[in-house]
């Protein structure tokens, strides 16, 4: 048992534990191949979105607000699955599952945070393919660097101010019973329930956050696209319909990886018993696989990218090519 801190704050005693304790992945028979499949899929994700980062960094074709929206959704991913997969290997592989109060809460925060940007990357995603599709005429003119940077610093202000004020209700919270949170990580929902006091807020700022991170974008981007198929209805060409559906192919991807695994974990657990360790295995892959297939997509899926790969390989080939003369002629 870890000693707690006692803190009163206007008459009002709040009692803190040293450290918690993460009970996931129990009794579960060769979880070290799944530990090394996440070490895997953390690799890949690394070298994925490091690879699309630098790409977008390098490539001048690129830099054009579309891509700005991609890098942003890049950097997201990485920094999501680092938040995450490392510390679950520490945490589990290594048998170190006690994590200290603060630590603790920043974990939270920032395994929330990046979900929260990834989901409404996705929603502006939606908004830039709207402008394209429904305003060709006009997606110079609104959708402009200016513009783009405006909604992502938004978006990044407006959910580290929703996420911050989740955990800090948190923070009032007294920790009197047990201090074994059953998750493979910090989560809100397993952490909350352990208090002792009353958790209405911290219930009802849960249910905001499930409107935050999964509904309100849903809806958006559902309500895009509606608009898009109604647009290109009034569009006599068919061959113009599919180059228009085209361009919106890798988001689409994107939004079924991102939010078709949510969807089935969360209806899943409410509507029939799942195993523990079972919902977390869910969770986990839920959160590390978008982010590893993300990059793939985009340079499978997206023609710019493409020419953009196929140049710097030319380059590189041109390079090498012209290193191995000098090697030679030296020689």
């Amino acid at each position: 048992m870890t000693e707690a801190k006692t803190t009163t704050i206007f008459n009002t005693t709040f009692v803190r534990p040293a450290k918690f304790y993460l009970s996931g992945f129990s009794n579960i028979p060769h979880i070290r191949y799944f530990y090394a499949f996440l070490c895997f899929v953390y690799i890949m994700t690394v070298l994925g979105n490091g690879f699309l980062l630098s790409l977008i960094s390098l490539v001048k074709t690129l830099h054009t607000p579309k891509y700005m929206i991609v890098f942003n959704m890049a950097l997201a991913d990485l920094c999501g699955s680092t938040a995450l997969i490392p510390k679950v290997l520490d945490t589990f592989l290594f048998d170190r599952r006690y994590i200290l109060y603060d630590a603790c809460l920043s974990y939270m925060f920032f395994v929330i945070f990046f979900a929260s940007v990834q989901s409404w990357t996705l929603v502006t995603m939606a908004y830039d393919r709207l402008i394209a599709i429904c305003f060709p005429l006009r997606y110079h003119s609104i959708v402009t660097e200016q513009s783009i940077t405006a909604i992502l610093l938004f978006v990044w202000i407006f959910l580290v101010s929703v996420i911050a004020t989740m955990v800090g209700l948190v923070n009032r919270l007294s920790f009197c019973r047990s201090l074994v949170v059953n998750s493979f990580f910090c989560d809100h929902g397993p952490v909350y329930r352990l208090a002792c006091n009353d958790t209405s807020l911290n219930y009802n700022m849960a249910s905001a956050l499930v409107a935050i991170l999964i509904i309100i974008p849903l809806i958006f981007i559902i309500a895009t696209y509606v608009c898009i198929f109604i647009a290109l209805s009034r569009t006599t060409s068919r061959e113009e319909r599919l180059r228009a559906l085209k361009t919106c192919t890798s988001h689409l991807i994107l939004v079924v990886i991102f939010f078709l695994p949510i969807g089935i974990t969360n209806i899943a657990a409410m509507t029939s018993y799942i195993d523990s360790n079972a919902r977390m295995i869910n969770s986990v892959l839920t959160h590390t696989i978008p982010a590893s297939l993300d990059p793939i997509v985009y340079a499978l899926k997206t023609e710019e990218v493409m020419n953009a790969v196929k140049n710097k390989a030319k380059c590189f080939i041109i390079c090498c090519g012209l290193l191995l003369r000098v090697l030679r002629s030296r020689i």
